[in-house]
């Protein structure tokens, strides 16, 4: 009973918190679980909305297939007039990832649309993955090798797969 009374607590000072950006990530976070896209997953930490962590599995029949990459998701309260800033935490070889895991991607910036939400933003940037954008690039090294010499950078993709089993 003491737990219910804390959890209901808890839901009124949400409520009472419950801005235009928090009520379209509670509803973002209801049509993730009810209709999750393949290879995607994501929920708010704990006790904030406004911070998320989220898997992406690599596409099968990819040099991606078998990799599990976690990324964050920062939100304002400009959401969704304004994207998230969005992170791999996981490390990353992609010509347009930085090496620091933030992602050069057109939806993220200058192309961003209050229609996105968040799966359509993770289902962006997993199919970013196989797909790059060379001339846009944010790893020059990846982004040279990927179309000069792609079967060295998919062995590279291969490594960072593997590493993605083994980090926490």
């Amino acid at each position: 009973m003491e737990n219910f009374v804390e959890f209901a607590i808890e839901l009124l000072m949400v409520a009472r918190m419950s801005t235009p950006a928090r009520k379209r990530l509670m509803r973002d976070f209801k049509r993730l679980q009810q209709d999750p896209p393949a290879g995607i997953s994501g929920a708010p930490q704990d006790n904030n909305i406004m911070l998320w962590n989220a898997v992406i599995f690599g596409p099968d029949d990819t040099p991606w297939d078998g990799g599990t990459f976690k990324l964050t998701l920062q939100f304002t309260e400009d959401y969704p007039n304004k994207p998230p800033t969005v992170r791999f935490v996981s490390r990353m070889f992609h010509p347009n990832i930085y090496a620091d895991g933030s992602i050069c991607l057109d939806i993220l910036q200058n192309q961003w649309s209050p229609i996105y939400d968040v799966a359509a933003i993770l289902t962006s940037i997993q199919s970013l993955l196989c797909d790059p954008n060379p001339n846009s690039p944010a790893n020059s090294e990846a982004a040279r090798m990927f179309s000069e010499n792609k079967r060295e950078y998919n062995r590279r993709v291969r490594e960072i797969v593997e590493q993605s089993w083994t980090a926490d």
